[in-house]
């Protein structure tokens, strides 16, 4: 089974004056995100990647740059639709004090499985649509490149979060549950009879394992010895 690194996007001016951005074209990283997208890239650069999907938003394209830098020139940075950003309809551009007054706003907190956003789309469908987008690019990379395939997909909060909630088993309204922070990294495996998350919402730590850890059928009983880090190479 082929290997996906779910990547947040960096903070972004709007994060950082808690407006929710949504859609809205010309929204970058700020100072703080584009550290915190260097960090992942270079905590990344162990890694091999075979590529970065990306969302077609400046800000996750700017993410996915920093992880480019630090990996050889010909690796490719596709662009895909349904990677993008939940369409928040009226509510895009608002600043999230202000939507937490609307009726509405309960509804998305404790049952988001049946929201729809006024004038956008209904969340079940975002994650419907992100959730395809992976297993199909996953499949695909696995194809091409083999069970040890590792790519990166660079999206959003909601949209990661719903991808999680799938790969987890959990229904769409227990997602808010999971948190995934600015240029976070998760890590899932499709099995042939489950997704297996190796983690969720990590800003630090190792990835070398990655580099040769063997694609794994059965769940190990007891949780195994988990991964180890591969030593660098010395000349």
């Amino acid at each position: 089974m082929a290997t996906v690194i779910l990547v947040r996007h960096g903070r972004t001016t709007a994060n950082a004056t808690g407006m929710l951005a949504g859609r809205t074209p010309g929204v970058l990283l700020d100072e703080v995100g584009r550290a915190q997208a260097t960090a992942t890239g270079e905590r990344l650069a162990v890694v091999p990647l075979v590529a970065v999907v990306s969302s077609p938003l400046e800000r996750c394209v700017e993410t996915s740059r920093f992880i480019l830098d630090r990996q050889p020139a010909s690796l490719v940075m596709p662009i895909e639709d349904d990677l993008n950003e939940c369409d928040y309809g009226d509510w895009q551009g608002r600043a999230l004090g202000e939507l937490a007054k609307e009726s509405l706003w309960p509804k998305v907190q404790a049952h988001p499985a049946g929201v729809t956003f006024p004038g956008g789309e209904s969340m079940a469908y975002m994650q419907a649509r992100s959730v395809a987008a992976i297993r199909r690019l996953d499949a695909a990379f696995e194809a091409e490149h083999g069970p040890g395939a590792v790519w990166v997909a660079v999206s959003h909060g909601d949209i990661i979060k719903s991808i999680l909630a799938d790969a987890y088993g959990m229904h769409l309204d227990l997602f808010q549950r999971i948190n995934v922070g600015p240029a976070s990294v998760s890590i899932i495996r499709y099995g042939a009879n489950r997704p297996d998350v190796i983690s969720t919402n990590t800003d630090s730590g190792d990835l070398s394992w990655l580099r040769a850890a063997a694609p794994v059928g059965d769940a190990p009983v007891g949780g195994g010895a988990g991964h180890q880090a591969v030593p660098e190479s010395r000349s």
